[in-house]
């Protein structure tokens, strides 16, 4: 046998679908934009607090970048492994973050910030397990959606169970309380199985019914229902309830069509409490202007974009597991910001998440990479 048929011989033998994909130059090129938007604000709006607050006026933008190379390194080893390896463990994916998000609100092992108990304290570091569970069930709906694509499409058991399983990662959620995280991973999860071919009228029913839950939760909820009324006229108490979103709209209304400059927010000095992680856009706003904050907005938008125009490739080239799951992080990264700057503008009630790329978090950043 000559070497060419050695060569095609064992060509055939390995499997194509296990071997690297080339990174897109588009995702790249967003991703950098992002981050590199997201290293210069964190640094303008905690510069007054970190100098403040710990002597050293450069310490959360330093801590931004490390976690931005750590992000950089694990987005390398993900794209390394096997897309087949995550389809195959999708189970055992899934039911790690329903044991994660049940083990955080154990007492004594959850840790506590602000009211909410939404981390793991694992000594070194504490690790936000909500973050974890997002980009899990998405790894996890993407081959359910696969195996089961008839019972989906044909009868009523193939959309509830994909549905329990958010019902109760979003349960445990809200049970932390993450009323805010809840919401985009069962809306994210939506999105895919509509996608995934789920029959219309079963998926209205189901929208109008957990839109009905998720009204009734707030209205049981005082702390929920604070939060609405002062979302829905936060002048009426500005020194109180009202305080972090009156100083938000302050620092919007304040860049105008062009922005104060890059450091010449005002309201990042003291006033708008979380301006270098849930508000950071609307320091960014202030800073840059409409401007800024149309241009940040395309960019989102070209990110869903691109990752829908993947996934539609991937399904014409007979490759359903990558196109949901590239579907399901569109969705995940675009809701989530969606929401975010709808809180900094006033749009919807304060939920407490970050925006993807851009504002300080580290398991947020680390995951989004």
């Amino acid at each position: 046998m000559n070497s060419q048929a050695i060569r095609s011989s064992q060509l055939e033998r390995i499997d194509i679908s296990s071997l690297p994909k080339r990174l897109d130059n588009q995702i790249l090129l967003i991703f950098g934009l992002l981050a590199i938007i997201g290293l210069i604000m964190v640094t303008s709006a905690s510069i007054g607090v970190a100098d403040a607050q710990l002597s050293d006026p450069f310490y959360y933008g330093k801590r931004q970048f490390l976690r931005l190379l750590l992000g950089i390194l694990l987005m390398w080893v993900a794209y390394r492994i096997p897309t087949r390896i995550w389809k195959n463990n999708g189970m055992i994916l899934m039911l790690s973050s329903l044991f994660l998000l049940a083990l955080v609100l154990v007492p004594g092992v959850g840790h506590t910030v602000n009211g909410s108990t939404r981390w793991l304290d694992l000594i070194i570091f504490t690790v936000q397990v909500s973050e974890i569970a997002k980009l899990f069930l998405i790894i996890y709906l993407s081959g359910y959606l696969i195996r089961r694509c008839e019972e989906m499409q044909s009868g009523l058991m193939g959309f509830v169970k994909p549905m329990i399983i958010l019902a109760m990662a979003s349960g445990l959620l809200l049970l932390e309380p993450d009323f805010g995280a809840a919401a985009v991973l069962l809306m994210t999860g939506l999105g895919m199985i509509f996608l995934g071919g789920v029959q219309f009228k079963q998926f209205i029913v189901f929208v109008i019914g957990t839109l009905s839950i998720m009204v009734l939760l707030v209205l049981a909820s005082p702390y929920r229902m604070a939060r609405v009324t002062s979302f829905l006229d936060p002048w009426a108490d500005p020194f109180s309830s009202g305080f972090q979103l009156t100083q938000s709209l302050i620092a919007i209304g304040s860049g105008g069509i062009y922005g104060t400059g890059l450091g010449g927010s005002i309201q990042k000095l003291f006033y708008l409490p979380e301006a270098h992680t849930d508000f950071l856009f609307a320091i960014y706003s202030e800073e840059f202007g409409l401007i800024g904050a149309v241009f940040l907005i395309l960019i989102y938008a070209w990110f869903v974009l691109r990752c829908f125009q993947i996934g539609k490739t991937a399904l014409n080239k007979s490759k359903p597991f990558g196109a949901y799951l590239v579907y399901g992080v569109g969705l995940l990264v675009s809701i989530q910001a969606l929401i975010n700057m709808g809180v900094n503008m006033g749009a919807l009630p304060t939920k407490g998440l970050t925006l993807p790329l851009i504002s300080y978090g580290g398991n947020s950043i680390l995951i989004m990479s």
